[in-house]
């Protein structure tokens, strides 16, 4: 006797993945947006313990500021007041006598390299930049060679103080 043969037809079964779409469709969104705001940035700082004296600092550190004025250019420490004032007459400036007051203030202070340019409201542009590339660096004649020394390359910029107008100088 012959066993009778069944033929077996396996149908392929499609596996359905549209509800593990529908979860990447929204954990993938989400996964990116929640990883820009879980950076992590360390401030280090140094506090006085609670019962500790302050320390007076026996070297005086400088903290230099260039007031940025239409009538005038004002080097100031924000410590001690004004150091030197350059009058400016419709736009010139002595930019010689200018860098000779950066340069000295350099030499006694060679460990600074910061300086804040506090400007006026209406200050153009390309005075600006002629001040910064002023106070970054100067040329220095040595002889018979030019030598270009660093002044104060880290620049931070911000507004001048207001003049109450007793202080305003006459034009």
């Amino acid at each position: 006797m012959k066993l009778a043969r069944r033929k077996h037809i396996e149908k392929t079964v499609e596996l359905d993945i549209t509800a593990f779409l529908n979860l990447m469709v929204i954990l993938i969104p989400f996964l990116l947006i929640t990883a820009v705001f879980s950076r992590m940035t360390v401030l280090e700082l140094n506090l006085p313990a609670l019962n500790s004296k302050v320390k007076q600092e026996e070297k005086v550190k400088l903290q230099l500021e260039l007031v940025i004025r239409k009538n005038a250019f004002v080097i100031q420490d924000a410590n001690l007041g004004v150091i030197k004032r350059f009058a400016r007459q419709q736009g010139d400036t002595d930019w010689n006598a200018f860098s000779n007051v950066l340069l000295e203030i350099k030499r006694r202070f060679p460990d600074s390299t910061s300086i804040t340019l506090l400007l006026e409201k209406n200050t153009r542009y390309k005075t600006l930049i002629a001040v910064m590339d002023r106070v970054r660096s100067t040329d220095v004649v040595q002889f018979t060679s030019v030598e270009t020394v660093e002044l104060f390359p880290n620049i931070s910029i911000g507004d001048a103080p207001e003049l109450a107008p007793a202080q305003e100088p006459a034009s």
